[in-house]
C-alpha cells in the first residue's frame, strides 16, 4: 500500500483526480471502476474541471460502478446513475453506452448479479478501480461480514451504513435497505486501486484497514493483499497513523 498525504479535501481530490487523468492518458480506452458518495464528489469536479480545459479525454474510457441501490429508477435523483450523470457523465465526453451501473429495478435478485458479473467479466478487468471507505471499513456496499463476498451480490446494508447516508435522502425511513453491489473478489482484480479518504471521523477504521488484521469484518482490510493500492487521505484521516 501507498499512502499518498494530502493538506485537505481539496488537494486530496485532486491528487486522486491526477491518477485517474494519467491513466486515460496512458491508455484512451481503459476500464474505470468508478464509486459514489461523498468521498470521490471533488475527484469528479477535478476532472470535469480538466476536460472542459481539454487535459483528458473520455471518448474511448468506458467505466464500471461499484454498486446502486436496490429499488430506485435511474432517474431518481438518490440512485447511483443519476449521481453519475450530474457529477460526471453528463459533463464530459463519455459515451454513456459504455458506462455501467448495476440495475437497481431487476427485481430478481440472483439474475442482477448474474448480469452484472457478466458485465464485468465481458470487460475484460477494470484498469483502475476508485473506492471510498466507509465508518464501518465497507467498500462498495460489501460490509462487514464472517466472509469476503466474491461477486457480485445483495446486501443488507447495515444501521451504520444507513445513517450514514440519511443525510442525502428526505429522512431515514427513505434510504433503502438493500443494494447489489460489485463483489470483493471483483474489485482485488483491478490492475490498480486508488481509495480517497477525508475527515477526522475516518481516521480510526483508515487505521485499521492499513495496520489491523487481515478480517472480513474490515472489509477494506483486504486491500492490503493487492499489489498496488494508492490511498488518498487529507491530514485529519491520517491523524491515528
Amino acid at each position: 500500500m501507498k499512502i499518498c498525504r494530502a493538506k485537505d479535501y481539496k488537494e486530496l481530490s485532486r491528487k486522486a483526480a491526477n491518477l485517474i487523468r494519467a491513466q486515460v492518458v496512458m491508455k484512451p480506452d481503459c476500464i474505470l471502476g468508478l464509486a459514489t458518495g461523498s468521498s470521490p464528489v471533488g475527484t469528479y469536479e477535478k476532472l470535469v474541471e480538466w476536460y472542459k480545459k481539454g487535459d483528458i479525454d473520455f471518448s474511448r474510457v468506458s467505466t464500471i460502478n461499484l454498486d446502486e441501490y436496490r429499488g430506485l429508477t435511474p432517474d431518481n435523483d438518490q440512485s447511483y446513475r443519476y449521481f453519475m450523470n450530474i457529477h460526471l457523465f453528463d459533463h464530459v465526453n463519455i459515451d454513456k453506452s459504455r458506462t455501467s451501473v448495476p440495475d437497481g429495478l431487476e427485481p430478481d435478485a440472483e439474475k442482477a448479479c448474474r448480469d452484472y458479473d457478466a458485465i464485468i467479466e465481458k470487460s475484460g478487468g477494470v484498469d483502475l478501480q476508485l473506492l471510498g471507505l466507509g465508518h464501518n471499513g465497507h467498500i462498495g456496499f460489501n460490509e462487514p461480514s464472517d466472509e469476503f463476498p466474491c461477486g457480485t451480490h445483495c446486501v443488507d446494508l447495515t444501521p451504520s451504513t444507513i445513517n450514514a447516508n440519511k443525510r442525502f435522502f428526505a429522512s431515514e425511513a427513505d434510504v433503502p435497505r438493500q443494494a447489489y453491489t460489485m463483489g470483493i473478489r471483483s474489485i482485488m482484480l483491478a490492475k490498480k486501486i486508488v481509495v480517497v479518504v477525508s475527515g477526522k471521523d475516518k481516521a480510526e477504521i483508515l487505521q485499521k484497514v492499513v495496520c489491523g488484521p487481515i478480517t472480513p469484518q474490515v472489509p477494506a482490510s483486504v486491500l492490503q493483499l493487492h499489489p498496488d493500492v494508492t490511498i488518498v487521505a487529507d491530514e485529519e484521516a491520517l491523524s491515528c497513523m
